[in-house]
């Protein structure tokens, strides 16, 4: 399946926490910032657990997104689901080709490897980080063949299928999006997805994972600018600098803690870990700031590397004034066609084909 957007022009759109606000609250917030300018639409997170207790919610996102569909009209999508412990891919095909059926054109499927924050809860054993990329892009193969209409049979090394059909389909496949942040899971991504996901992170090390999705892209004969490169961007902006600092340290201690978060278990182990995260901890990992102009710059810079969707996550709790400041404020002022966009491009595909 084909971008949802043109190549040339990037898209903003609007991260929908549901660890952190109650669904009701976001379906009207995604209402007014769908007004707003939001144009690239929704990513939805879809947790069993919230971060912290502090947080306060885990809606069940398949279930709010039947509701997002029919109070919106932009696209959707889950950032992300893990396919192999809560649900076996095959539930994950299903519930996303009748969302499909539902939307026509709208939703996406984003997978990840997942967190034992979330998955831990069904009990067994939680394996390693390449364990579990291995279940998910065997998950992926299985929820293709699904996609398909065809039965399916599958003995795989992780999961099992016994002659399984999808009956209610939409008329083209929901493209699948893959999580990563190492070259190679970009790799695989590029050979058996139709976009990638990551968070913020260095230049260098976001042109190297776009360069190894775009090689096994290659590899398979597919184009790589027809897959998009879609970014998830959380900062704490509030009126006053010290209510943007109080709130990344309250709501989102994760965003200062600069070590891998998969194996944590428990929402309370966060907390416990939140109590040492201090402002200076966010540097380079988290803007927070009341400055405006600092949040433009920031969100260019991601435009400029040639990102087709920035999914924005302000993590303090009044999302309404928000989302009406910056689509008033900081929307109007980003070049979303860029000269620099599309230079940045042309680099990354040139040197793509020079390391193929």
């Amino acid at each position: 399946m084909g971008p949802p957007y043109h190549r040339d022009v990037a898209k903003i759109g609007y991260a929908l926490a549901l660890e952190q606000f109650h669904p009701t609250d976001l379906l009207d917030w995604s209402e007014q910032a769908e007004r707003a300018g939001f144009d690239a639409g929704f990513m939805v997170s879809e947790h069993f657990h919230p971060w912290t207790p502090q947080q306060g919610q885990s809606a069940f996102a398949w279930s709010f997104m039947g509701a997002l569909g029919a109070r919106t009209s932009l696209p959707f999508g889950t950032g992300v689901t893990c396919p192999g412990f809560r649900y076996h891919p095959a539930v994950v095909a299903h519930a996303a080709a009748t969302l499909g059926a539902m939307y026509p054109g709208r939703f996406w499927l984003g997978l990840g490897a997942g967190e034992a924050l979330n998955e831990h809860v069904i009990g067994g054993y939680w394996p390693e980080v390449g364990i579990r990329s291995s279940m998910m892009f065997e998950s992926i193969e299985i929820i293709s063949k699904l996609f398909s209409g065809d039965v399916v049979r599958h003995h795989g090394k992780h999961f099992t299928v016994e002659s399984a059909r999808l009956y209610t389909l939409p008329e083209k496949p929901v493209p699948i999006y893959v999580a990563t942040a190492g070259p190679v899971n970009a790799k695989r991504t590029g050979r058996l997805a139709d976009g990638m996901i990551t968070v913020g992170a260095a230049d260098a090390k976001l042109n190297d994972l776009w360069s190894n999705c775009d090689a096994g892209a290659r590899e398979v004969g597919k184009d790589p600018s027809t897959m998009p490169k879609i970014l998830q961007l959380h900062f704490s902006w509030a009126p006053t600098e010290e209510e943007a600092v109080q709130n990344a340290l309250v709501e989102w201690p994760t965003g200062g803690m600069a070590f891998p978060k998969q194996d944590i278990r428990n929402p309370e182990d966060f907390a416990a870990m939140a109590k040492l995260v201090k402002p200076e901890h966010f540097v380079n990992r988290m803007l927070i700031t009341a400055d405006l102009e600092r949040h433009v710059e920031n969100i260019q810079h991601y435009v400029d590397l040639g990102f087709d969707e920035i999914h924005i996550h302000n993590v303090g709790r009044d999302q309404a004034t928000f989302i009406d400041v910056f689509g008033r404020e900081v929307l109007p002022k980003l070049n979303l066609s860029a000269p620099t966009r599309r230079e940045s491009q042309a680099r990354g595909n040139a040197s793509a084909e020079a390391a193929g």
